[in-house]
């Protein structure tokens, strides 16, 4: 059995149930109202009272989902991931290796969130913050970065050399968040580390060693 599928195996022994019509559209606009308070004003203009407002359900309800507002901010994030991984599959990348489409995929996803700086400082932010008690959120976030590359590479069954690659690349890219999120990095840096560290692509690929 492949890495990722004993991890998604043994999270779904753990999962919560399954959410009724009802409670996912309310989780929808909890979301969505936290991507537009954060959008507007960053991570302190994401107070939870003022979430529990915008997408009216009442504040006790709103700690039911989310227990704080790092679970939350958390939460948003893997939810414009999710968005960003449905948009790329509707185009995706065109590069003629796995890693120049990763590379491509990776800054796509860049840009997207480069449109909204204050969004995208206040989920990395809240990442940073994380402890324990928010680690199947930042598991989310995780897992679905790592959809996107997997897709981006056209893998099914990646080897654990390939995934300890997306690892790698992985946390390039987040990290890159962090440093252009801070000013210490431009564009053009960012889009060359990305460049840099998918390469481990072509070192993990077996047909490449043969």
């Amino acid at each position: 059995m492949p890495a990722e599928v004993k991890v998604e195996a043994k999270s779904a022994q753990f999962a919560s149930p399954p959410l009724t019509e009802r409670q996912e559209a309310r989780r929808r606009r909890i979301l969505h109202a936290s991507a537009q308070l954060a959008g507007r004003g960053g991570f302190d203009a994401v107070q939870m009272r003022e979430v529990a407002e915008s997408s009216q359900v009442a504040l006790g309800t709103l700690y039911r989902y989310f227990p704080s507002k790092i679970h939350l901010l958390v939460a948003t994030m893997q939810d414009q991931l999710d968005h960003m991984h449905g948009t790329l599959r509707k185009k995706p990348p065109a590069g003629d290796s796995a890693a120049e489409r990763v590379a491509e995929t990776l800054m796509r996803a860049f840009r997207a969130l480069q449109r909204e700086p204050h969004l995208a400082d206040a989920m990395v932010r809240a990442l940073t913050f994380a402890d324990r008690s928010v680690s199947p959120e930042v598991d989310q976030v995780s897992r679905q970065t790592t959809a996107i590359i997997l897709d981006a590479m056209g893998l099914d069954d990646p080897s654990p050399a390939q995934l300890s690659a997306v690892r790698v690349i992985e946390h390039t890219w987040h990290s890159a968040l962090i440093t252009w999120l801070s000013g210490r990095a431009s564009i053009a840096q960012v889009k060359i580390d990305i460049e840099t560290v998918c390469r481990l692509i072509d070192l993990t690929d077996p047909s490449e060693r043969s």
